[in-house]
């Protein structure tokens, strides 16, 4: 159970690979054609320069070398820049004024044979001044170009994150590889693995079903509270699964773009199409089946709503889908859509409980295997003091208990390290016996006298293993009772006897301090609780008769739902259900009164052991009284309930205990977890 499924990449599509890294060299293209550009840009004028030296001469020098014959020729330009070169064949520049370059100065090149040109003033620039002009005007329009594009590139690349995918299901595909959990690795639950086993035999061997005129049911819905190993069943359904196995969550389909959703539940049961025969698996398919919106309804989804109608039209519509199995799983039945649970679609519904004294006990042994027990730790015990746990709480357990050996310097783990996880986890951290003042530790231990005592004394309630006053989380004292045996039904003595437990703790500081205190706040509301149940859905109250008045809520939430907002009944049943309550509080008030001034000799000694050791065994509560620990109980005897847990009193005094709710009550399929304090 503590493997983990790794999927491989699909099957029909090539495993993606990185592309090669680009050869070193290409990364100094760059550096060395700037260097290049740097170096032409300061040597090639320099060696124009040099190839065209020249001479500057002032007018007068160059009329003297004129006369002189030393002027082979001359380029006059109208402006009066002159440049000519010398018989020597070196260049000369000079500047003839205007007014001077008439006929005169014609002449006198003439008689000496001199070659004159004339030419209008040249406009050419340097190579530099020219780059320069072209960087100064080309820039801005390439750095306005550069900037478009790596604003459209950007642009591109969230839209393809916005819109990657679209239509395409984000199916995990398990073909030829497959995770390596198997039905071994889950304990217990025989029977829903035998009912999901046969659908994996179908797809198998259908022509032995066909044989005999069987149909392979379409889907199979995997209902149960968190926690159960709904989707490790599903992972197992996987490795054991000689087909293709399709795993995807419900949450995957539905996206903030209308059709999405369908275009991907399409994508989905066409890959499946491709595969079959195939199992496809929906986790958490609650949302994506949710109830579609009454007619008129003023809030709806639309893509919520065409999701789900793809999703009932791939599975039971106008084209069959052949060899397809649909396998699903959520904690919220009641909140799928009516069409998505007829026959036809999902056919089977399995229910997946949370784990019986049997399972959790098998449980833990799978969650141990890698752990070194003591020889003092004893599993069946464990779990019979993990009443309500799921799958999940009992990994927890075991890990828990793990970190406190840990903390130990223990490699082995301890039957106590389990019980100090299991309180760790119901109660909370423990605390210090230093945070009650010297009154407050004594009126803890007479309150959790009490509860002890009346426990004890009551035939029908459940053994007492444990009380102690040491604070832990919100409680400050805690007597805990470990029932013996499952059972489904309880009687009405053992709901009165219950009612009586949760108000032993009052009853004790009654007789022994004369007054009640806060300490009794959470027990008071847990057995309001108890007796309206009682009244309102269990029909044993004789004034209000066979009636029942059950709070709506899922089974699978914890919470039970909120309450009803118009009651069912008239005022006149309402005020007949609070007297009936009332009346069934003093009554459990009164026999827990009674019992503790019968005994009062054992309260002040149980209170006094507790005081000087703060924890006290089950077995000394019961030596005290003279009587022995109760054994297995004889069949057909109402007992403890299948869900008790441990008792506690999260109030200002934060003493008592939460006794066992009863298994019929909606919602309570984790009853051992403490409620919040009450101020």
């Amino acid at each position: 159970m503590t493997k983990q499924a790794q999927p491989p990449p699909p099957g029909d599509r090539p495993t993606p690979t990185v592309p090669p890294p680009p050869p070193a060299w290409r990364h100094w293209l760059w550096p060395l054609a700037i260097l290049l550009a740097i170096g032409l840009w300061t040597v090639l004028p320099e060696i124009q320069s040099a190839q065209t030296q020249r001479v500057n001469l002032t007018y007068s020098t160059f009329l003297t070398d004129v006369d002189a014959g030393r002027v082979k020729a001359v380029t006059i330009k109208t402006d009066g820049e002159t440049n000519g070169t010398l018989t020597g064949g070196r260049r000369f520049t000079t500047v003839v004024p205007v007014q001077l370059a008439g006929d005169q100065l014609l002449g006198r090149l003439e008689t000496k044979h001199v070659q004159v040109t004339a030419s209008q003033p040249s406009t050419s620039t340097s190579f530099g001044s020219q780059i320069l002009t072209w960087v100064i005007l080309l820039g801005p329009i390439v750095l306005i170009v550069w900037f478009w594009r790596r604003l459209s590139k950007g642009g591109a690349a969230q839209m393809t994150g916005a819109l990657g995918g679209v239509g395409k299901s984000r199916v995990k595909v398990f073909d030829a590889e497959r995770p390596e959990t198997t039905f071994a690795d889950v304990a217990g639950y025989e029977g829903v693995k035998s009912e999901i086993a046969e659908v994996v035999d179908f797809l198998r061997r259908p022509e032995r079903y066909r044989r005999a005129g069987a149909m392979a049911p379409r889907g199979v819905l995997m209902v149960g509270p968190p926690g159960t190993g709904k989707t490790l069943v599903a992972r197992a359904v996987a490795g054991e699964a000689e087909v293709p196995f399709l795993s995807v969550v419900g949450s995957s389909f539905v996206e903030m773009f209308v059709g999405v959703g369908a275009a991907r539940v399409r994508d989905l049961f066409a890959e499946a199409r491709k595969r079959a025969p195939v199992i496809v698996f929906v986790d958490e398919i609650d949302a994506l089946g949710g109830r579609r919106g009454a007619a008129g309804a003023v809030v709806s989804n639309d893509e919520r709503e065409q999701t789900l109608n793809q999703l009932l039209a791939e599975m039971d519509g106008f084209e069959a889908a052949e060899g397809i199995v649909v396998l699903a799983a959520t904690n919220r039945p009641e909140v799928l859509d009516p069409a998505l649970l007829r026959p036809g679609r999902f056919d089977r519904q399995v229910t997946i409980p949370l784990p019986t004294l049997a399972e959790r006990a098998a449980i833990l042994a799978v969650h141990c295997q890698d752990k070194q027990l003591g020889k003092d730790v004893d599993l069946e015990k464990v779990a019979r003091g993990t009443p309500g746990f799921s799958g999940a709480d009992l990994a927890n357990l075991a890990n828990e208990a793990a970190i406190v050996a840990v903390r130990e310097d223990r490699e082995v783990l301890s039957a106590g390290d389990f019980d100090a996880a299991r309180d760790r986890i119901l109660l909370g951290r423990r605390e210090g016996s230093n945070v009650l003042l010297p009154a407050e530790k004594e009126a803890v231990a007479v309150h959790e006298a009490g509860h002890a005592l009346v426990a004890a004394l009551s035939p029908s309630a459940d053994p007492v293993a444990k009380v102690t006053i040491l604070p832990a989380g919100q409680a400050l004292g805690v007597t805990e009772q470990l029932p013996l045996v499952e059972r489904h039904l309880y009687g009405e003595d053992y709901l009165s006897q219950t009612l009586a437990v949760r108000l032993g703790g009052r009853a004790a500081e009654l007789v022994v301090l004369g007054q009640g205190s806060t300490g009794a706040a959470n027990d008071l509301a847990g057995a309001t609780e108890l007796a309206t149940k009682m009244v309102r859905e269990f029909g044993l109250s004789p004034a209000l008769g066979p009636v029942g008045y059950p709070q709506g809520g899922s089974v699978f939430l914890g919470g039970g739902g909120t309450p009803m907002s118009s009651r069912p009944f008239a005022e006149a049943t309402q005020a007949a259900i609070d007297a009936e309550v009332a009346r069934l509080l003093r009554e459990a008030e009164q026999r827990a009164t009674d019992l503790l001034t019968q005994h009062r000799t054992e309260l002040g000694e149980l209170a006094s052991l507790l005081l000087r050791q703060e924890t006290v065994d089950g077995t000394v509560v019961y030596s005290l009284l003279g009587t022995q620990l109760p054994g297995a109980h004889p069949v057909g005897e109402t007992i403890a309930p299948r869900r008790v847990s441990v008792t506690k009193e999260p109030a200002p005094y934060r003493t008592g205990h939460m006794p066992a709710t009863p298994a019929p009550v909606p919602g309570q399929d984790r009853p051992g977890v403490p409620p919040k304090a009450e101020p």
